[in-house]
């Protein structure tokens, strides 16, 4: 096959993983910027190019937009899709998991565990916001934050309101959520792929912190999911349309609830902490179910 994956930071080490697999496949691989790509929107041959050339035929693009550029990256990832490309994940699936607020209420509609989480414009909903979710303790969230970061606990009824404050006075959208205390800093993240459970880790944050993200100094390990665990997550990706998907979940006294649905899951964390060749199962699920045409939404939706 010929692939392409739309990369910004090639030596990343996702990005080298899922090259150096489609390589050790026998596949070809480009890695391709999608800010550098332009786009030739017409109703007879959609094209794009990069630095005046007309991009290949690829049977599959493999799609590693960063959050900063999701608009613009979406938008190439619609084009490849218009020319029937098969994409990893479809931009409609990405734009979904992306939009947390979204992603939520799709979750919440299906019926999936969730922490109770509020949603209000304006700093006069502060109050009620916090007293939905439970009260203090609570974890404000940026609706755009990644990785950890804009992610606050807020201790007291007086921070959690000032929090709220500055942040609607800045324009910021946030989520308002109970703090799920048994889960003691940890979580569980699944990697999905084509309808699999492919690999399952644990993170644990540092003592001093309630994340349990990598990038902010968190560790992890292999863990066994339960079966509760197991269909949670794959239901989780399959209602947000995601051929490949990290699941995070965290251990509640009611059952697994789902914190956030990840379309471009890192890899190293995974890899390292359970030895699977996760770059390897993405690779393998193109092989299998990358057919020119067959994206369902066809860039739209």
């Amino acid at each position: 096959m010929k692939l392409a994956m739309l990369a910004r930071n090639p030596s990343l080490y996702s990005h080298r993983r899922i090259v150096d697999a489609a390589k050790a496949r026998g596949h070809e691989i480009d890695i391709i910027n999608a800010l550098h790509v332009q786009m030739n929107i017409t109703s007879s041959k959609p094209t794009l190019s990069l630095s005046g050339r007309v991009l290949p035929c690829y049977d599959a693009v493999i799609p590693r937009i960063g959050a900063s550029i999701t608009h613009y990256g979406l938008a190439v990832l619609r084009q490849f899709e218009m020319q029937g490309v098969f994409p990893l994940n479809e931009s409609v699936a990405i734009g979904r998991s992306r939009d947390k607020l979204r992603a939520l209420q799709i979750l919440a509609r299906e019926g999936i565990g969730l922490p109770v989480t509020a949603f209000a414009h304006g700093p006069r909903g502060a109050e009620a916001v916090i007293n939905e979710v439970g009260g203090v303790p609570c974890v404000i969230k940026l609706l755009e934050g990644t990785q950890g970061r804009g992610v606050i606990l807020a201790e007291t009824q007086a921070s959690a309101k000032s929090i709220i404050e500055a942040f609607n006075a800045a324009n910021m959208n946030i989520l308002v959520q109970e703090f799920i205390k048994e889960a003691a800093g940890c979580d569980i993240r699944v990697l999905v792929v084509g309808g699999k459970v492919v690999a399952s880790m644990m993170r644990m944050g540092k003592s001093n912190d309630f994340r349990s993200n990598l990038h902010r100094g968190g560790k992890a390990e292999n863990v066994t999911i339960t079966d509760e665990e197991r269909a949670t997550a794959l239901r989780s990706a399959e209602v947000l349309g995601l051929n490949v998907a990290g699941v995070d979940m965290l251990r509640a006294n009611r059952g697994p609830v789902v914190m956030e649905v990840n379309s471009s899951p890192g890899i190293e964390g995974m890899e390292e902490a359970t030895g699977i060749d996760v770059a390897g199962a993405m690779i393998e699920f193109l092989e299998q179910r990358a057919r020119r045409g067959e994206t369902k939404t066809r860039g739209t939706g």
